[in-house]
């Protein structure tokens, strides 16, 4: 596609991409990363507002615009000092007079229904803070959707019509059989005469000029999901599981998200005006197949996006490995720049999928048809045995004994390292003269529902009621005998999981839980314990779903997971004092959390790299800052720690192993390290998971990849795994090798082994773009 039409901002960016050349159906521009994503989609807003002050637009919600509201800020707050020219000028941004936003027209896209306006989990809510009042713009003239005001049967409130808030659109096609279904039906009417009124409203101011939306797990934007009519318009509507799992952790849990409808603005209210700038931004990897379908297909409805072709201005601002799958970027990645073994390896495990073929079986002929493995210098059948030679190397690197090591595994949420390389760690918790320490970042306390909460105090206050929470009897233990015997906590849970015994389990739990209150709430007696867990109990009972909890209900929470981490790391005899909670402040709750700060959150990871003195650290490898926003934060923090301890020890021999998980993977041809997962590697995974991780067995926050745990979709990636490298080396490598930890491979771990320099090169460039 040509790149004429692009405006001064594209223009920069495009030839800062170094993209040559495009042949998508919609014009994309790649930027290398989540933050300088929400710079480049800022200046470009900005560039549209300067034209059309009082033009018509409408923003996304969610965790994708952090950057592209901070961003819009920064710039408007530093336009007219040295910093914000530098930016603007850098960038392409020619605007000379600093854009007034006040007058534009706001157009909210979609909202959950029912929900109240007034929780800061809705949409309203979110639109109204940083929108409204973060960019200045006239509340009178912006186009809302508050639930709380939409009509319903004799004027009453959807509290009253939909007691349990959920909405059974089955009522517009079949007789009502009750009282109430009646009203349901006539007020499900309304809510649609009202959808009907609201697409005309924005149709009478010509349309939107400027849309900005993300493109979901399923393709959808707005809530216009897999399957939409192209021709749709303002409605009420179901979601599918995709969509459910990404509402979860807004509504407190897939439970919630599952029975709740949305309001959407449709696919043709979002085209209606044939001038309008339609832009969709796209972060990570796990993108890339849904950024794929929706610039390389043929209008559909199975791709939702597919509609802005209708549309000369849309664009896709994506980061580089959202793009990943692109037939542009696969065919750039060959074809420009230095030829590596890295391009050898995954050209020829990419033709073996490609043409459904084994390594071993592959001809010249095969390799020299291919448009890439063709490109292969000195191309010979040799080729293809030195690729399998350098794969296998990597698994014997993945096999390699591991002693007099001290590892410092860091995860940034709980379960983050047992999804990563748990049956790896496990080989290394074997050795004697290994130490391992297993340090969690955050508090993690946003993973567990009021649901789960409320259900462990009650199961607490009943242990208690029996006399079964023995340790309250003895006179010292409000003073200070809550402060120890942590591990018999994890010893009484684990004794009652082997004995099969859920209540003796459930007690373990409640023993923990005690400690807490105790800890958190400096509670003096059993009596006062027994009120703490009441007011506890009745606190959430009067929260709504998703609603952010007081910081002491938070610490409870984050307790428990802390907890859960302690028992899966027992099962291999670790003992609690070498389960490190760091609790990082930057990690809030909030819908944008702060960002690092080098006091506050750096320099607890120094320090215990100062104590421990780790020769090899484990970490969450996300370098672009497309997987959750946790995940880049914390690396950041780890990265600047590992720099400043590099200014007082030598670190020419630290390892650094970057894992991933459910969230981003490696390809077979990124990762130098391959560890082979056995049957009964997974079935630890599994055991341990579902018995510890108690909270999250249910899944209330589950991939959009999987219904159900997310062990069971870390165990789904280790196969298929597996299955790229079969297709290299053959079935026949695995279960008939010499070796009986190969034949026993039923999945693989990839992951990168990278020394001090490398690992700060990965991560400077985020930091970079972080900066402002």
């Amino acid at each position: 596609m040509s790149s004429k039409a692009f405006t001064e901002v594209e223009k920069s960016f495009f030839q800062k991409s170094g993209v040559k050349k495009t042949t998508t159906k919609i014009n994309y521009i790649p930027v290398d990363n989540f933050p300088k994503l929400g710079m480049f989609t800022a200046l470009r807003f900005l560039e549209w507002v300067a034209e059309n002050p009082e033009g018509v637009i409408s923003l996304p919600t969610g965790k994708t615009p952090e950057y592209f509201i901070r961003w819009t800020q920064f710039l408007l707050e530093n336009w007219d000092n040295a910093e914000g020219k530098k930016i603007r000028d850098e960038n392409g941004l020619k605007v000379k007079n600093k854009p007034d936003l006040s007058k534009l027209q706001f157009v909210q896209i979609d909202e959950f229904y029912p929900i109240s306006s007034t929780q800061k989990n809705s949409f309203y809510h979110y639109v109204n803070e940083y929108y409204i009042k973060g960019f200045g713009l006239d509340p009178k003239r912006a186009l809302l959707i508050n639930s709380d005001e939409i009509p319903l049967v004799d004027g009453k409130h959807f509290s009253e019509v939909f007691p349990d808030s959920i909405v059974d659109v089955s009522l517009r096609y079949r007789s009502a059989k009750t009282p109430q279904e009646k009203e349901q039906q006539q007020s499900i009417f309304l809510i649609d005469d009202w959808c009907v009124e609201y697409e005309r409203k924005i149709r009478d101011k010509g349309g939107i000029g400027f849309f900005l939306g993300g493109i979901g797990p399923d393709g959808h934007i707005a809530f216009n999901t897999r399957g939409s009519d192209h021709f749709c318009t303002t409605r009420l509507t179901k979601t599918n599981f995709e969509c459910q799992a990404q509402a979860a952790g807004d509504l407190g849990g897939i439970e919630v998200s599952k029975n709740r409808l949305v309001i959407t603005i449709g696919l043709d209210t979002i085209t209606h005006n044939k001038d309008a700038v339609a832009l969709i931004f796209a972060a990570g990897e796990a993108k890339a197949g849904v950024v794929k379908n929706a610039l390389e297909q043929e209008p559909a409805v199975m791709y939702p996006a597919t509609v802005l072709q209708r549309l000369p201005n849309s664009r896709f601002y994506i980061t580089k490995s959202a793009g990943l799958k692109l037939h542009d970027s696969v065919d750039a990645y060959y074809r420009e720049g230095e030829w590596t073994m890295e391009k050898t390896e995954r050209s020829i495990i990419d033709l073996c999928r490609r043409i459904n073929k084994y390594g071993p079986n592959l001809e010249l002929s095969d390799l020299k048809t291919d448009p890439y493995t063709s490109l292969i210098p000195n191309l010979s059948l040799e080729t293809v045995e030195e690729v399998m030679e350098r794969v296998k190397a990597k698994i014997q690197a993945g096999l390699k004994p591991e002693e007099n090591q001290v590892f410092y595994h860091t995860g940034p949420h709980h379960d983050d390292v047992q999804l990563g390389i748990q049956p790896h760690v496990n080989r290394i918790l074997r050795e004697e003269s290994n130490k391992s320490i297993f340090s969690v970042l955050t508090s993690g306390f946003t993973a567990v529902t009021n649901d789960f909460i409320t259900e462990t105090l009650q199961n607490t206050k009943k242990f208690l009621d029996q006399g079964k929470i023995q340790m309250v009897e003895y006179p010292d233990f409000f003073e200070s005998g809550y402060k120890f015997k942590w591990d018999k906590d994890v010893y009484h849970f684990l004794i009652n999981v082997a004995s099969k015994n859920p209540e003796g389990r459930d007690r373990g739990l409640s023993h923990r839980v005690v400690r807490a209150i105790v800890e958190i709430w400096q509670v003096k007696s059993k009596e006062e314990l027994r009120n703490t867990i009441n007011a506890i109990l009745a606190n959430i009972a009067e929260s709504y779903d998703g609603q952010k909890n007081p910081p002491k209900i938070q610490k409870i929470k984050g307790m428990v997971r802390e907890f859960e981490e302690e028992l899966v790391w027992a099962h291999s005899g670790v003992q609690v004092k070498n389960v490190r909670h760091l609790r990082l402040g930057f990690y809030t709750g909030d819908i944008f959390t702060e960002q690092p700060e080098r006091g506050r959150d750096v320099a607890p990871i120094l320090e215990e790299f100062r104590k421990e003195k780790p020769t090899v650290i484990s970490l969450a490898l996300d370098p672009e800052g497309s997987g959750p926003d946790t995940h880049y934060k914390v690396l950041q923090a780890i990265a600047e720690a590992v720099r400043m301890w590099q200014k007082e020890e030598d670190l020419s021999n630290l390892r650094i192993w970057g894992y991933r998980n459910v969230w981003f993977k490696f390809a077979p041809s990124e990762a130098n390290v391959i560890v082979p997962v056995s049957l009964n590697a997974m079935s630890v995974l599994d055991k341990s998971f579902s018995d510890c991780y108690l909270s999250q067995v249910n899944a209330s926050f589950p991939s959009h990849e999987l219904d159900g745990k997310f062990s069971d979709l870390a165990q789904q990636i280790w196969v298929e795994q597996l299955g790229n490298i079969q297709y290299l080396l053959g079935k026949d490598y695995f279960y008939t090798n010499e070796d009986s930890r190969i034949r026993a491979s039923h999945g693989l771990i990839y992951f990168k082994e990278m020394n001090v320099e490398e690992f700060l090169n990965q991560a400077r460039e985020l930091e970079k773009s972080m900066e402002g």
